[in-house]
């Protein structure tokens, strides 16, 4: 049976964007990415560990629009919205074309903290967005009325190569941040160290398979972005929460009482 039962919401979705930096490992072995662990109270996520980002706001949006960038203004918007919410959670400067040392990013981060908005902080660091440093991967858009919030979500890569970098918790939503490689993320959660919604571990389990941040582009080129919105289905007589096949994703769905879904 296949009833792909995924209700609509009368509630409005949420755009929001999230980034999977990536970084180098220092000791060699495959790319480490940055997760955060969200605070217990927070109404969507709570507790649990992702990867950074937010919703987009309509700053972004202003942002997207006084921009050059040939994408479309909901994309540029998104993309605006993950160079912020990376500074802002973490502390990393992405997606912008000059060289960045440690003092810079810790002052364009309290500017950001202070205001909120991106492009004062751009144009008080003299610093120009390159948009194109962000890989669109994946957007992920759930429509069950038993989470929360409902996240319109797009997900992006970017590359930090050395990983010689500085990072920061930002206590407000988040409790902790942690470099780990998508395998030992799972491992982790397996074993019940971290928790880790439905499609957190769906994209671990895709990106455990790249090598390095190249192979993960390649992969993002491979397979372009489609919108997926999970549906319940019953198999061997489980319900089963599962997403496309042809997505580029290893593993498509997990029994229904075991997923967590935000």
């Amino acid at each position: 049976m296949n009833d792909r039962t995924s209700p609509d919401s009368p509630r409005p979705s949420i755009p929001a964007a999230t980034v999977v930096v990536f970084r180098n490992a220092p000791e060699g072995g495959p790319p480490q990415i940055l997760m955060v662990t969200r605070a217990r109270q927070m109404s969507f996520a709570g507790g649990a560990a992702v990867f950074p980002g937010g919703r987009i706001d309509d700053a972004d949006f202003a942002l997207a629009d006084a921009l050059e960038t040939g994408l479309e203004r909901s994309e540029a918007a998104s993309r605006v919205a993950a160079v912020r919410e990376t500074l802002e959670e973490t502390g990393l400067v992405i997606g912008v074309r000059e060289p960045v040392g440690a003092d810079d990013a810790r002052k364009a981060r309290a500017m950001l903290l202070e205001s909120g908005v991106l492009a004062p902080v751009l144009d008080t660091m003299g610093w120009t967005l390159d948009l194109d440093a962000l890989v669109a991967f994946a957007r992920w858009h759930p429509k069950n009325e038993r989470i929360p919030r409902i996240f319109d979500t797009r997900f992006y890569l970017a590359d930090l190569g050395t990983g010689a970098v500085e990072i920061e918790i930002d206590a407000t939503e988040n409790t902790r941040l942690f470099w780990t490689t998508a395998a030992d993320a799972l491992a982790a959660a397996d074993r019940g160290d971290i928790m880790i919604i439905f499609p957190t571990r769906r994209n671990l389990e895709r990106l455990a398979r790249f090598a390095d941040f190249d192979a993960a582009r390649a992969d993002a080129a491979a397979h372009p972005v489609r919108t997926i919105t999970p549906w319940t289905e019953e198999r061997d007589g489980r319900p089963w929460i599962v997403i496309p096949a042809d997505c580029g994703y290893p593993v498509d769905g997990e029994p229904l009482d075991r997923a967590a879904r935000g």
